[in-house]
C-alpha cells in the first residue's frame, strides 16, 4: 500500500508518496511522468516517512542542505535503480553530466562504455525528484536539459543550491518538460 500527502513548495505543489519501506514518489504537479508508478490502491495518510520527507523539503527550500536522509524505496528496473543510486551521490550544490554518470556505471559493471542517452532515460524517469537530485545532471556542453519538472524548476533548484549558473544554458529545443 502506498500513502500520499501534498506538499506546498515555493516552486509549486508537490505530491509525496511512500510505502512501508520508504519514499516512492515526489512529483511536481503536472510534471512529465507525474505519479507514473503510484499504486492505484493508494490512500491519503500521514506516515513517518512522509513526515520526514516534508521536514527534509522544509530544510531544503529554506536554502540549506538537509543533514539527514529520507528512507527511499525505488520502484523501477534494475538499470534505473542503479542510475538513481548514483544520482544520490551528487553533492549538494554541484552538478555532473549524463556522460559522467554513464562512465561511473560502466566502470561499476566492468564495461568500457555505457550510453549517456540510456542514462538520460533513467534520470528522466526518476520518481523521487529533488531528494534524488536529477536536477543536478546537465549536458556535457552545459545544456540544462532533461528535467521532467520543467527547466524553470531545474534552474530554480540549482540557484537555491547556489550553483554557479554562468556555464549553463537552456537548449533551443524543448526537452523533458
Amino acid at each position: 500500500m502506498q500513502y500520499i500527502e501534498p506538499y506546498h513548495s515555493p516552486l509549486g505543489d508537490i505530491l509525496l508518496a511512500a510505502d512501508d519501506v520508504g519514499l516512492t514518489g515526489l512529483w511536481f504537479e503536472g510534471q512529465k511522468y507525474f505519479a507514473l508508478r503510484l499504486d492505484p490502491e493508494h490512500t491519503g495518510q500521514e506516515t513517518p516517512v512522509l513526515e520526514q520527507a516534508r521536514r527534509w523539503l522544509d530544510v531544503y527550500f529554506s536554502g540549506r542542505e538537509p543533514d539527514f536522509s529520507v528512507p527511499l524505496h525505488f520502484i523501477g528496473t534494475a538499470f534505473q535503480k542503479e542510475v538513481w543510486e548514483l544520482l544520490c551521490e551528487i553533492p549538494y550544490g554541484q552538478t555532473c553530466t549524463y556522460g559522467e554518470i554513464a562512465g561511473k556505471l560502466a566502470s561499476r559493471r566492468g564495461l568500457r562504455h555505457l550510453s549517456a542517452q540510456a542514462v538520460g532515460g533513467a534520470v528522466g524517469h526518476n520518481a523521487v525528484s529533488i531528494i534524488v537530485p536529477c536536477h543536478r545532471v546537465v549536458g556535457k556542453n552545459g545544456s540544462l536539459t532533461g528535467y521532467a519538472g520543467g527547466l524553470d524548476k531545474k534552474e530554480a533548484l540549482l540557484r537555491l543550491e547556489k550553483v554557479d549558473m554562468s556555464a549553463f544554458f537552456r537548449p533551443k529545443r524543448g526537452t523533458a518538460q
